[in-house]
């Protein structure tokens, strides 16, 4: 086991209460998390926005402990699947009825502990599980080695220049790979970390940035979204000079407003590209790039380079060519893994992701985004980018519609749009028809109160289909 996540001047700081730990401090709070007298296996850790659950974290991750982070609002029935899938040694932060083969026990809070000391060894390598879905479904783990999490939390603290005078509030939930990649690129650098429960639409959160000094703030693009609506306006949090963005392509003019607002406060943007697959982060544009590179989700981090596919299997760096974008570097993932005995696994994907997006390069070696090779819908047996059309409602969308999702429904596409009057739909509908020179009736765009989120922020498709 080589290196961790703590730096010597590491803080963690919890708004809530105003508890906090430094050095020596949240080295020894990390250290007291009983995990020396579990079975064999994995660790489990229900993972909320708060101290207890980073403390668990960490703890696993510096003793060398495999820990996969679950959504602590996950159902029961899926956690108990997921139980039976994969025999974790405890289920930490998890209370109410153990299941079969486990007893109720206490690890730095409730636990479930499995009762037979057998059990699947994973592979000494193997670092962090993450889910591949949200709080529903039947997901596999990404596997992360502990190489690959301080290799991407490395190369993101370089180009972001995080120092030991940043102050990161936990925008995004800690068991969402960006969340985690924030948590982790800060503590490694010596910076402190707020742990805020109430997200960026909560009065607390802004109160938070005040009090603690936040000096940057991560999100999704449904939270700029929001933030837009809000008329989020930089000057009034003098603290806040950095703002992150991935988890999906934020729209161009969204791009260009915020960049705006924080360079005219002396602050900067960066924009992101990332899967959890990359632990998980891949590309960045330099913020002092970003006005001229709209659109990109920029050149690949330090140690990793992106490359194209085409159709006949061929590879190419040849700007202007499309194709599905690869990435190699040292933070891809070991594999997937989907019972207990895949958890001993080594290596099996090289270094090399697959990544299902369509994208290009420029000159200058920056990946340009275009679509997903499996976000296709067909409208009258012709397909069409999901991704595409998404884009093209939210740029011709009338004043005061919200954020728009395309799924597919048979030979039809359905989007869904916040806050649309019967003329919006009409009008939105009749655009797209006009765009892509196909029947108006084969898209059916719909009003919705809000669309349905997933834990990370992202929209949920999945559940959007289920009602198409």
């Amino acid at each position: 086991m080589t290196g961790g996540l703590l730096h010597p001047g590491a803080r963690l700081v919890d708004a809530t209460d105003g508890r906090s730990w430094a050095g020596a401090e949240l080295a020894a709070a990390v250290a007291a998390v009983p995990l020396d007298d579990l079975p064999a296996g994995v660790l489990f850790a229900r993972t909320s926005v708060d101290a207890p659950s980073v403390l668990r974290y960490l703890a696993a991750f510096e003793a060398g402990r495999p820990v996969a982070l679950l959504d602590a609002g996950q159902e029961r029935d899926v956690l108990l699947g997921l139980v039976a899938r994969f025999r974790p040694a405890a289920v930490l932060g998890a209370d109410g009825e153990p299941p079969e083969g486990y007893r109720a026990g206490e690890v730095a809070g409730p636990a479930w502990v499995r009762v037979d000391a057998g059990g699947v060894v994973p592979h000494p390598d193997l670092a962090v599980l993450l889910p591949t879905s949200g709080s529903t479904g039947n997901p596999k783990f990404v596997r992360l080695s502990r190489a690959a999490v301080l290799a991407n939390a490395e190369a993101i603290a370089e180009v972001l220049g995080i120092d030991s005078a940043e102050v990161a509030p936990t925008s995004l939930p800690l068991h969402y790979s960006y969340g985690m990649s924030v948590l982790n690129s800060h503590l490694l650098r010596g910076a402190t970390v707020v742990v805020e429960p109430s997200g960026v639409m909560g009065r607390p959160f802004w109160q938070a940035v005040d009090e603690h000094g936040i000096t940057s703030l991560a999100g999704v693009p449904y939270h700029y979204e929001m933030l837009r609506r809000l008329r989020f306006d930089p000057a009034r949090y003098p603290s806040l000079r950095t703002i992150t963005q991935a988890g999906g392509k934020l729209r161009d003019d969204l791009v260009v407003e915020f960049n705006d607002k924080m360079r005219a406060v002396g602050g900067r943007m960066f924009v992101m590209y990332g899967q959890t697959e990359a632990a998980p982060r891949m590309a960045t544009v330099p913020a002092e790039r970003l006005a001229d590179k709209i659109g990109s989700a920029g050149p690949a981090l330090p140690g990793g380079a992106f490359a194209v596919r085409l159709e006949d299997g061929t590879e190419t760096t040849e700007a202007g060519v499309v194709g599905e974008v690869l990435y190699r570097g040292p933070n891809v993932m070991m594999g997937y893994a989907e019972g207990e005995d895949e958890l001993a696994l080594g290596d099996v994907t090289g270094g090399v992701l697959e990544t299902g997006d369509l994208g290009r390069l420029d000159a200058d070696g920056y990946l340009y985004i275009t679509g997903r090779l499996k976000r296709i819908g067909k409208v009258f047996g012709n397909r069409v980018s999901l991704d595409d059309l998404e884009q093209a409602v939210r740029a011709g969308a009338p004043d005061g519609i919200g954020a728009a999702a395309a799924v597919p429904a048979g030979d039809k596409v359905v989007v869904w749009l916040e806050k649309a009057a019967d003329a919006d739909r009409k009008a939105v509908a009749k655009a797209l028809s006009e765009k892509l020179r196909l029947h108006v009736s084969g898209f059916d765009v719909r009003a919705i109160d809000v669309l349905p989120l997933l834990p990370s922020g992202k929209v949920d498709y999945r559940a959007l289909e289920g009602r198409a």
